[in-house]
């Protein structure tokens, strides 16, 4: 239980080395205010102090620890401000130490022919040694050290200010001075914790500062991600549980004449195994008494339209409406004209919306949509706006999900009456599954993993520029056969400028090879008014254009079965969501399609990374892992909108153990105690209220 005046919740300048300005400072660069934030900022690393190098045994950019004598230390004068030098030696060598900041304060610390305890890292310049900043402590203080020091994440205005990495430090153990086990409420079921033989909270706060050894580091450091991923759980699976008993579904009943009609008359080709399983799983949903809110996930090309089509023919068989929003109108035109064409002759009406739909005829399509008249609806944003009012609306879709705000999604809610309709979000991005259990945790989740029969892989290739007149040659003589080709050039939102210059470049470039005299070339980028930018997307949807020179604004779903080749330009620069994203527009014809991947030839580790692993897999979902691996799950597509992923120490990509073992736990108490009502679960209940208040949730939303 937790004393009275509980110094968790004192404010951080009354702590030893603080003050005032200090603490300002504090909140400003990492949002400290109390003692409690000052503790849960996690080190990020530790330094192993139990490990003493040897002058002679070190090499430049190593991070050592040596004991030796501080034997010269002298101001040198420069153009500029002046510096601080020393000279270091232990019983195998000397090195030049070296310090540009703070050097008065330094000189006055520092003792000549003291023995000294040093830890830095080596510069090596032209064959000189030396070690900037290094953290020096005198050799009979150090050696009362914890062997694991902490390393902290930092900012230029922290060390700049006096609150580097020694005075942080300080800081929290002066902290530590002070608390006690008493003063930490456990949070935790104790029954969980029993099971799972995990350390105290007052332990694992205390360790994960300052472990004495890699046991007690490894036993902190696994109690707190599992107590941050298993809360993240608890929230997202009672705001499914509080969904599923607030708001009733619509019941679809029989699946009928149109579902059944389109079935068997219109279906050109045979469904894949994922497609038969992902249907059932809808209409298993539909047909219960629980409003539908799933996940439809499927990489490029593997028919997810054909799935949310049926499933709006189920809505239809059962007296009610369906919609289909899509992010752009290029996008929403092209479904609309493969359903309306897939759904001739069974007396289906399918009408568009888009921001262009004016004056009469929108007029007559909202009446039409309101009294009953339209079946389905298939639009952009628009479909979202007050005006537009469904008779019925049984099932709304919302394709590549990602590209709307949470709050536009939400209005699909206010379109109905009396329930709201069951909903379908689809994304051709993949998401890896440990991810989709956290951001995607309170929606059912479907993934069609095959793709249809007679699709070929897309061959990817990597390459630069010496091998550029190999590349035109071969474009040549694709176009020449009928096919098409994209050129990607990337986006960097910091300089548009130049990215313009790099795509005008390009095109000119281009010209000395595709005259255009006997080439159509379409030019698209993120300054075009939108009306250009559609006309020239339509010049190569229809096949005027035989390339196109774009940045990465082309459209995400556009679909041109001529489009057999992709060449992506400083393909370095593109994560690797982002390359398998773009590699998507071609291959989605029965022909052999290619991805060109252009670098230079140095290349970073991760670029190498990911320029491997394109070349190697064209399957979306190890591509989404590895992405997850090398970027961090808080970088990917359409996961930061979620307010999920603020996570502390928890890593979606690496403990994924830890945060199935935390689902399974989470699961398991609310099937026994839904409200948390135990007086055991009193802390657990306080502190998840606590967490709620924090994270408004948005995940009844899809």
């Amino acid at each position: 239980m937790a004393v009275a005046h509980n110094p968790l919740k004192q404010k951080i300048e009354f702590v030893k080395g603080v003050g005032e300005a200090k603490a300002q400072l504090l909140k400003a660069e990492l949002g400290v205010s109390t003692i409690e934030d000052m503790i849960n900022i996690f080190p990020f690393r530790y330094d192993d102090r139990s490990v003493f190098s040897l002058l002679k045994d070190v090499r430049g950019g190593d991070s050592v620890q040596l004991k030796g004598t501080l034997v010269s230390l002298k101001k040198v004068k420069g153009k500029g401000r002046s510096r601080l030098t020393g000279m270091f030696k232990d019983p195998s060598g000397i090195i030049e130490l070296t310090w540009f900041q703070g050097a008065k304060w330094i000189a006055d610390t520092l003792k000549v022919n003291h023995e000294y305890i040093l830890y830095g890292k080596i510069n090596a310049y032209r064959g000189k040694r030396s070690i900037p900043h290094p953290e020096m402590e005198l050799a009979s203080k150090a050696e009362k050290q914890a062997a694991f020091l902490p390393v902290y994440a930092s900012t230029d205005a922290l060390t700049r200010r006096g609150l580097g990495m020694r005075a942080r430090r300080n800081i929290v153990q002066h902290i530590f001075n002070i608390l006690r086990p008493s003063h930490f409420i456990e949070v935790l079921p104790p029954k969980i914790m029993a099971m799972l033989k995990l350390c105290n909270a007052y332990e694992a706060y205390k360790w994960i500062h300052f472990p004495q050894n890699d046991t007690e580091r490894s036993h902190a450091s696994n109690r707190l991600k599992f107590e941050e991923l298993f809360f993240l759980q608890l929230r997202i699976l009672q705001v499914k549980k509080t969904r599923e008993l607030k708001f009733k579904g619509l019941v679809f009943e029989k699946v009928g004449n149109f579902f059944n009609r389109f079935f068997k008359e219109k279906l050109e080709f045979e469904l894949t195994g994922a497609q038969k399983r992902v249907i059932k799983e809808i209409r298993a949903d539909m047909g219960s008494e629980r409003q539908m809110n799933r996940l439809l996930q499927g990489d490029v090309g593997s028919g997810k339209t054909i799935v949310a089509l049926m499933s709006m023919l189920i809505a239809l068989d059962n007296g009610y409406q369906a919609c289909l929003l899509a992010p752009t109108e290029i996008l929403a035109q092209q479904h609309f004209t493969s359903i309306t064409e897939s759904l001739k002759g069974l007396g289906i009406h399918i009408a568009f919306l888009s921001g262009s739909v004016k004056g009469k005829v929108r007029r007559e399509l909202f009446r039409f949509l309101k009294d009953g008249h339209i079946d389905i609806l298939i639009g952009t944003h628009a479909i979202l706006e007050d005006p537009v009012q469904f008779k019925k609306l049984g099932l709304a879709v919302t394709d590549e999900q990602h590209r709307f705000g949470v709050a536009q999604r939400a209005k699909l809610w206010t379109k109905n009456k009396d329930r709201p309709p069951h909903i379908l979000v689809m994304t051709a991005t993949p998401i890896p599954r440990t991810l989709a259990m956290t951001t995607y945790g309170d929606l059912e989740v479907s993934v069609i993993d095959e793709l249809p029969p007679g699709r070929k892989p897309i061959n990817t290739v990597h390459k630069t520029e010496r091998d550029r007149m190999r590349i035109i040659k071969f474009m040549k003589e694709e176009i020449a056969i009928g096919h098409q080709v994209y050129i990607v050039y990337p986006l960097i939102e910091e300089s548009a400028t130049l990215d313009l210059e790099n795509l005008q470049q390009g095109y000119e470039e281009l010209l000395n090879y595709f005259p255009l005299q006997e080439y159509q070339i379409a030019v698209v980028n993120g300054r075009m008014k939108a009306a250009d930018k559609d006309m020239e997307m339509q010049r190569f949807v229809s096949g005027k254009a035989q390339i196109m020179v774009a940045t990465t604004v082309i459209e995400v779903g556009v679909n041109v079965p001529n489009a057999s080749i992709m060449i992506i330009e400083n393909a370095a620069r593109f994560g690797l969501s982002q390359l398998h994203q773009l590699r998507g527009r071609v291959g989605r014809g029965a022909e052999q399609s290619y991805c060109i991947l252009m670098t230079k030839p140095q290349l970073t580790h991760y670029a190498k990374e990911r320029i491997k692993t394109m070349c190697r897999t064209n399957n979306g979902f190890e591509i989404a892992e590895v992405d997850m691996k090398l970027r961090g799950p808080g970088d990917l597509e359409g996961t930061q909108q979620s307010g999920v992923l603020d996570l502390k120490i928890a890593n979606i990509a690496s403990d994924v153990k830890i945060m199935q073992t935390a689902r399974h736990f989470a699961i398991e108490l609310l099937a026994e105690d839904p409200l948390l009502e135990a007086p055991e679960l009193y802390n657990t209940k306080m502190y998840l209220e606590r967490l709620k208040t924090k994270h408004q949730s948005w995940g009844r939303i899809s």
